[in-house]
């Protein structure tokens, strides 16, 4: 059976169309999520790493000037860790660096319920294009006295195709979900872990407050000391 492609489309109906553009819809989105998860660990690992050495050494604003540079969406996570510093409880900072977390957890899961629903819904609209194309063509041997087997098995055949057609956008669609879910997911721990050192890393390190207080507290010392000298010279 030779069919061109939109001899497929006709004998489909409205349901064959639908299923190529949800076939183009999930490929769109797969790309869509490809380039948000492309090389995301690998930023966020080098974002991590130099504010955890940052924090390490005290350079609270060395780090938050790192985080404000990065690409990187768990920077916004660090962002929000460094302006509660020293202004909220270790108890309620950490409450929110979690929530800015899960919201970029969110955001790598955004659009694929489309993949879940093309691929629970694509082998129904392929069996409802089958029928319909069933019930054309055998509407067209209204009339006719006989009908041999040939000049139904073409037409059965031709609408068969578009049932074939949604079991393959389903299982394309299935198998796209199931990579990028999975993808979320493992990321998701991932950020969970840097998060957490971070956290760490930061309630330990002195406010920007202690920090600038200690050093006005030794200058004033030293200019103490050094008038104390003069008056006694």
């Amino acid at each position: 059976m030779n069919l061109s492609f939109w001899k497929v489309l006709e004998t489909g109906g409205v349901a064959m169309w639908v299923i190529v553009a949800l076939s183009i819809l999930a490929i769109a989105v797969a790309c869509e999520r490809l380039a948000a998860m492309w090389r995301f660990m690998d930023r966020a690992r080098t974002l991590a790493d130099t504010v955890n050495r940052c924090l390490s050494r005290g350079a609270l604003a060395e780090g938050r000037t790192a985080c404000e540079r990065s690409k990187s969406p768990l920077a916004d996570v660090f962002l929000v860790g460094f302006e509660r510093k020293g202004r909220s409880s270790d108890e309620l900072l950490t409450q929110a660096v979690d929530r800015a977390r899960q919201r970029v957890n969110i955001d790598l899961k955004a659009r694929l319920w489309i993949l879940g629903t093309i691929g629970a819904t694509a082998p129904f609209v392929g069996l409802f294009g089958t029928v319909v194309g069933i019930m054309t063509a055998m509407g067209g041997f209204k009339g006719q006295k006989s009908v041999e087997f040939d000049m139904v098995s073409g037409p059965i055949s031709e609408a068969l195709i578009a049932t074939a057609a949604g079991i393959f956008v389903a299982v394309e669609a299935v198998i796209l979900f199931n990579f990028f879910n999975q993808r979320a997911g493992r990321i998701a721990t991932e950020l969970k872990l840097l998060t957490d050192e971070f956290l760490e890393q930061l309630t330990d390190a002195p406010a920007p407050s202690e920090t600038s207080g200690r050093g006005n507290n030794k200058s004033a010392k030293a200019r103490g000391e050094g008038d104390g000298d003069r008056e006694a010279a």
